[in-house]
């Protein structure tokens, strides 16, 4: 039996972020509100987030009827990984030019695969 594809996860990393930045819960949830709206995702329940104490980082998850996105931030290093899966095809999405203007980033790493579909 072959499977089709069966969703599109994208794997972000995003290095020299401004530290402050990484540790403001609104403004990573507007970042995934906007992101989640421009590529016609539906959260089906509202984010949970957690912020590490002191200079720590911030957690959120969004949960989705197409799947999940994830945000992990680590200030101590300017860095921000994302995992976004979607079962629903959506086009390329400009990771790289919106993370550079909402978190200062200067280099980011985005990995895109095919989920479900063997060879």
């Amino acid at each position: 039996m072959t499977v089709p594809p069966l969703g599109m996860e994208w794997l972000v990393d995003a290095q020299g972020c401004a530290p402050e930045r990484l540790r403001e819960p609104a403004r990573l949830m507007e970042l995934a509100s906007s992101v989640l709206a421009d590529l016609a995702l539906v959260p089906v329940a509202p984010p949970l987030v957690h912020v590490f104490p002191g200079e720590g980082g911030v957690t959120a998850m969004v949960l989705l009827s197409e799947s999940h996105l994830t945000l992990h931030t680590f200030p101590e290093h300017g860095t921000l990984t994302l995992n976004l899966y979607s079962c629903v095809s959506r086009p390329p999405y400009p990771f790289r030019e919106r993370l550079a203007r909402d978190l200062g980033a200067s280099r980011v790493d985005v990995r895109s695969f095919a989920r479900g579909a063997l060879p």
